[in-house]
């Protein structure tokens, strides 16, 4: 069976969803197809085919979007290409990442307010409010991803 409008309209609308956030949209439609595609492993031959776009344009979009651990490469014995997939515990391992960056920007932001120790309280406002963001969710993202595994746990455990 071929693919459908429907499935490339909604790889294109995940596409659209994260290019709001930056993300190229060569790069939003792989993560929209990998979402949806069967087999769920696919070669950059096979993403290229399907996305109409040139390998290389896959190449730069799974270079872009493996270090976030969201999507990873896979090698099968014997097989000389690489396969796409959405790693089983991908989305995780994205807002794990994020949550570094949260932390890492928390501290960013605590060297800023010291250089402006002395400066009026009008000046360090702007800053001070990013630090307390970025302080806050570095506080309750692990927890709410502790909660989210726990959930999954119960919910796997509940079909077994």
């Amino acid at each position: 069976m071929g693919t459908t409008d429907a499935e490339l309209d909604f790889a294109d609308a995940i596409a659209a969803f994260f290019a709001r956030e930056g993300m190229p949209l060569i790069a939003g439609r792989v993560i929209g197809w990998l979402l949806i595609c069967d087999p769920p492993e696919q070669t950059a031959a096979e993403l290229a085919d399907v996305l109409e776009v040139s390998r290389s344009s896959i190449s730069s979009a799974t270079r872009l979007l493996t270090p976030s651990g969201l999507v990873e490469g896979v090698r099968r014995r014997g097989e000389r290409q690489e396969y796409f997939r959405i790693a089983a515990d991908g989305w995780s391992r994205m807002l794990m990442r994020r949550y570094e960056y949260a932390a890492a920007f928390r501290d960013l932001t605590a060297t800023g307010l010291s250089a402006l120790a002395d400066a009026p309280a009008e000046r360090r406002e702007r800053l001070e409010n990013v630090h307390a963001l970025y302080g806050f969710l570095a506080g309750e993202l692990p927890a709410l991803l502790t909660r989210w595994q726990t959930e999954k746990e119960q919910k796997h455990d509940r079909r077994s």
